[in-house]
């Protein structure tokens, strides 16, 4: 089978002959990859009528089991605890979170996912979900293990100190 990924290393190859077509071949086909899922995550919440930040912050809470405060979803997004502030405001418009006291500092509030607000996050789950097991149904059960752990070889290297 030769996909558009064969073509485009027949390509390269007499203008750059050091090139290694597997490291080619591998990189590129995960940036398509990665450019497919996500096309398809923009059009799921397009459809769904969730902005990416909204997904994101959902998606951090049903990460912690619904609950959070709002620096814990800040460290999982990356952010600095006072940008939370309007994403959180943003959802409670939509009756997606709500604001409850902590249960563990009298002081604190928690952020906590609706009903409404899962069954948001969880639509598009579905459909990010779906594709992905749409793609990786290509390959059997040992396979898609065997590529998971390729890839968290991969990774741990990019994790890891350069040079």
């Amino acid at each position: 089978m030769t996909d558009r990924v064969d073509l485009h290393v027949r390509r390269w190859l007499p203008v750059l002959p050091d090139l290694d077509p597997d490291v080619e071949g591998a990189v590129t086909r995960m940036q398509f990859l990665t450019r497919h899922l996500r096309a398809v995550k923009d059009q799921a919440l397009a459809d769904l009528d969730l902005q990416e930040k909204e997904f994101g912050t959902l998606h951090a809470l049903a990460g912690r089991g619904g609950r959070a405060a709002p620096s814990e979803i800040a460290a999982d997004l990356g952010m600095a605890p006072a940008s939370i502030t309007a994403r959180v405001d943003g959802l409670l418009r939509r009756d997606f979170v709500r604001r409850i006291p902590s249960a563990v500092d009298r002081r604190r509030v928690d952020v906590e996912l609706t009903d409404a607000g899962r069954a948001a996050w969880l639509r598009a789950m579905d459909v990010v979900g779906g594709e992905e097991h749409r793609l990786l149904g290509a390959l059997a059960p040992d396979e898609r293990r065997l590529l998971s752990d390729l890839l968290r070889r991969v990774l741990m290297v990019a994790e890891g100190p350069v040079g």
